[in-house]
């Protein structure tokens, strides 16, 4: 696994241990030579994530509409900067450029990123992993629902394995590196190509 995408919020949250995770997952990804990409701002945790990155000698890719250069503040330490037209330019770029996708806590631009990126490999339009880091908690009513919507049969359980929740980066790092898409999402992919 050379890159991995973080979707995550534009704010840091008022529990200072969100923004002090972002930062450590950054640092985590330098250090195993992980390339980041993401929404391209030196604001919230979003900043939090490349400053540690940045810090430790990694390299980072962000990717921004144009509309929202100004509104997010971009970063200027990047090691990339791709403008883009519209936010699902954003997020097609961000799949384009990444092996897997890491989901902090946000907003709902962010499980907005979340969930489409967890629609396309439902329905096999790609075989990446998608792990939450699940800071305090923070994505326990989530991770609930998806128990719901298995248990009401609105989500098969082989296809929930696609998502992975974790409050340790180191796990979901190794999970992502050892991942194996489901096999009902393999032969979706086979009969769409």
């Amino acid at each position: 696994m050379k890159s991995i995408a973080v979707f995550c919020g534009s704010r840091e949250g008022y529990n200072p241990v969100h923004r002090e995770q972002a930062y450590k997952l950054g640092g985590l990804l330098a250090e195993r030579n992980i390339h980041l990409v993401y929404g391209a701002a030196k604001v919230g945790l979003m900043g939090a994530v490349a400053d540690g990155v940045l810090n430790n000698n990694g390299t980072v890719t962000g990717v921004i509409p144009h509309f929202l250069e100004q509104k997010e503040i971009v970063h200027e330490g990047l090691s990339e900067l791709i403008v883009v037209n519209t936010m699902h330019e954003r997020k097609l770029k961000m799949y384009d450029r990444s092996d897997a996708f890491m989901v902090l806590p946000g907003g709902w631009g962010t499980m907005e990123e979340m969930f489409e990126i967890l629609t396309w490999g439902q329905l096999g339009m790609h075989e990446k992993p998608v792990g939450v880091l699940n800071i305090n908690g923070y994505y326990d009513p989530l991770k609930a629902q998806n128990t719901m919507m298995v248990q009401e049969g609105f989500l098969s359980e082989r296809i929930r394995e696609i998502l992975k929740f974790s409050p340790s980066p180191e796990e979901l790092i190794e999970w992502m590196s050892d991942y194996s898409a489901p096999e009902t999402q393999q032969v979706i992919n086979k009969q769409t190509t």
